[in-house]
């Protein structure tokens, strides 16, 4: 795939508050807005255009059953300046009224047993503001299902710089915990705040900021675990702990205890 496309790609997951267009988009990668509608619909098989609009309610979709916002305030994170019109959006993608699906969601939790008969040690700390370099893989987070899978797509085309080889493998999870009809994968590597101000990263890596967080945290052996351990976490832990998802991408880090899951949280303020 070329990389104008996925970079195409991530800027409309980066902008859903935004109301920047199509337009906007086409200038920045320097094509016309024709060619881009073209060639992301010949890469996607869908728009530019509804395909953000997908994300949207993918992320709407998240806030409603995981945190305490209300259904304008979600709009308005989500991108939507008019409320009836995301209610409209949702209903026609969900096929079920914002308010219920949230109750719904939240009712069919309560009823699931995510633990299957496994308890898992949930700790709750500020997670340091980081960075990581990082491919997008357009495949779900099972995909990448043991840590030497995830060195062989590091390897691909080229490679990260040797010094990169020792830093901690991190995955960050966009289908976790409610399934995207869009799979993808950022995948790569956590390093500190300007330790790669001298490298020259190769396509289709890129630098992401790590903002520092408070994180739910628990670890776990294998990647078959991982669907246990977001339950475990969303349906029994944060509801006993009194805290909330914020709805950003979990992070899971490969270390030497394990598979660290570090789901982000509200802010106590954010979650009033």
């Amino acid at each position: 795939m070329g990389n104008d496309m996925m970079r195409a790609e991530i800027w409309l997951q980066e902008t859903l508050e935004s109301q920047l267009g199509i337009e906007d988009l086409a200038k920045r990668l320097g094509y016309s807005s024709s060619q881009v509608r073209r060639r992301f619909r010949q890469r996607f098989g869908i728009g530019p255009g509804a395909y953000r609009d997908l994300l949207r309610l993918e992320k709407a979709a998240r806030l409603l059953v995981h945190t305490p916002h209300g259904v304008r305030q979600i709009a308005e994170l989500c991108g939507y300046r008019n409320h009836s019109a995301f209610s409209r959006a949702f209903q026609r993608r969900y096929e079920r009224s914002p308010r219920d699906f949230r109750r719904a969601q939240r009712l069919q939790l309560r009823r699931s047993d995510p633990a299957t008969g496994r308890e898992f040690a949930v700790e709750l700390r500020l997670t340091p503001a980081q960075e990581a370099i990082v491919t997008r893989l357009y495949a779900p987070s099972m995909a990448i299902d043991t840590p030497a899978a995830w060195q062989q797509h590091l390897e691909v085309d080229d490679a990260l710089p040797d010094r990169l080889s020792e830093a901690t493998p991190i995955a960050l999870l966009h289908d976790q915990p409610l399934a995207s009809d869009m799979p993808r994968t950022d995948l790569g590597v956590q390093v500190a705040h300007g330790a790669t101000t001298d490298v020259a990263l190769p396509l289709p890596f890129r630098l992401i900021e790590l903002p520092a967080r408070r994180c739910a945290c628990l670890t776990f052996g294998e990647m078959a675990q991982l669907p246990t351990a977001v339950r475990f976490l969303v349906a029994r832990s944060l509801p006993e702990k009194g805290v909330h998802f914020n709805g950003e991408a979990p992070r899971l880090l490969h270390t030497t205890a394990g598979l660290e899951l570090q789901l982000p949280l509200l802010e106590p303020a954010s979650a009033s």
